[in-house]
């Protein structure tokens, strides 16, 4: 049996124990789902070379049919892509096996989007750019961080703006029309906003 051992100055030991645990097991296969395919290829490569047997999709859809194909362990799923969310498909591979480890990327941070990821069923959740080993760690991390700060100083009006464009696009099912409409504003204008990175906290 192939035994691979993950180290990284970025994680404690108990993350290290726990990585070399999943990894004894025989080809553990994890599913990546995101829209970028060059982003794909180099972390699809990263997380192969740390033992894991990597599939790649492009769409949920896409990542759905690979979930029933190879009953993955783990999910790395990216939250915007083209059809159906990133929670969307959070939400169908936990119904498809409520043990499965998931954890969801974004470039574009809210707390909305990463409120709703957890209740429905993320293990963690993780902005890019991000790297392997940062992603094989949450897989860990479902626990807490008790000892994480709160923020120094109060959320910007722009930050609360984006808030309340990421709880109603929640609330339309990521449907950009139907969250302009329901923010009074022109599609177009809603999708300048979402283009744009989200202001800081």
């Amino acid at each position: 049996m192939r035994q691979n051992r993950l180290t990284a100055h970025s994680l404690n030991d108990r993350e290290a124990v726990t990585i070399d645990a999943m990894l004894e097991t025989p080809t553990p296969a994890l599913i990546l789902v995101d829209d970028d395919p060059a982003f794909c290829e180099v972390l699809g490569d990263a997380l192969a070379r740390r033992g894991l047997d990597t599939f790649i999709a492009h769409n949920a859809e896409d990542g759905l049919r690979l979930a029933e194909q190879h009953a993955p362990g783990y999910a790395v799923v990216d939250l915007r892509m083209p059809g159906p969310s990133g929670l969307d498909l959070v939400a169908r591979l936990r119904a498809q096996d409520p043990e499965m480890k998931i954890v969801v990327l974004t470039g574009y941070a809210s707390i909305t989007t990463a409120v709703e990821a957890i209740k429905l069923g993320a293990t963690y959740y993780l902005t890019k750019p991000t790297d392997a080993d940062e992603i094989m760690a949450a897989f860990h991390r479902d626990d807490g961080n008790t000892r994480a700060e709160a923020a120094p100083h109060p959320i910007s009006m722009d930050r609360i703006e984006w808030e309340h464009i990421q709880r109603v696009l929640v609330e339309c099912g990521g449907n950009v029309s139907k969250g302009a409409r329901r923010l009074g504003m022109h599609r177009r204008t809603l999708q300048r906003k979402l283009n744009k990175r989200p202001a800081p906290v």
